[in-house]
């Protein structure tokens, strides 16, 4: 009897552990699965989002710098004095046109018989980079001086090879008494689908010396356009 007792004892305890083993077994499993799992998750690269342009509206501008017409020698042109000011008003992003070959003179005599010299030969000159894709971009301003009357043969090089067509464009320019020298016309003639608006023209020598009176101007002129203040 006490043999039988014994030997069902030691079955009993047989397979209690066993069972314990079992169970460790299984959450051990199930642990490392768990952890797998989480290790796997934790791997999983986040989707980049694609990337978005700042702004819906682009300034492109050409402006120089040295010897000016009732001013002297300036460190930041005038045309971009009015670029930067519209960008603060705007959050418009802003690409600036650079001669690819800068052969422009410093001094103000100078400069004006290079100009006078480019537009009797109807020269068009390269410029650095590329623009902007301007797909992205529902209006572009399109800032310059007015030299002799016109804009500058680089200028034109931009216009004639780029798609400027179905947009708005906003045209703004500075010069000593030009006014807006009909760029917006010459805009109309080059991109008779666009819709032109109406153009900004400020004095060389208010971008440099009146800056608040020339803010006043910028401001009044995009609120009039309808282009909301940041």
């Amino acid at each position: 009897m006490k043999t039988y007792a014994k030997a069902f004892l030691a079955a009993f305890m047989a397979l209690s552990m066993m069972a314990c083993a079992s169970s460790e077994k299984t959450q051990e499993e199930e642990t490392a699965v768990k952890e797998e799992t989480e290790n796997t998750e934790a791997e999983v690269p986040e989707e980049t989002p694609a990337e978005e342009h700042s702004s819906d509206s682009l300034i492109i501008v050409f402006s120089r710098t040295g010897e000016q017409y009732n001013v002297g020698e300036i460190e930041k042109g005038n045309t971009m004095i009015v670029a930067e000011m519209i960008q603060n008003h705007t959050g418009a992003d802003l690409f600036e046109i650079l001669p690819e070959d800068d052969y422009y003179p410093y001094t103000y005599n100078e400069l004006t018989e290079v100009a006078k010299q480019e537009q009797q030969d109807q020269a068009r000159p390269a410029y650095k980079g590329d623009l902007p894709d301007l797909s992205q971009y529902s209006t572009v301003f399109i800032g310059s001086p007015v030299w002799w009357g016109d804009y500058p043969m680089l200028m034109y090089t931009v216009l004639e090879n780029n798609d400027f067509h179905s947009r708005k464009l906003v045209p703004f320019a500075t010069s000593e008494g030009s006014g807006l020298a009909g760029m917006d016309e010459k805009l109309k003639s080059l991109f008779p689908d666009s819709e032109v608006t109406e153009g900004l023209a400020i004095r060389g020598t208010d971008a440099q010396q009146n800056r608040e009176e020339t803010e006043a101007k910028v401001s009044g002129w995009l609120e009039q356009l309808g282009f909301a203040h940041r």
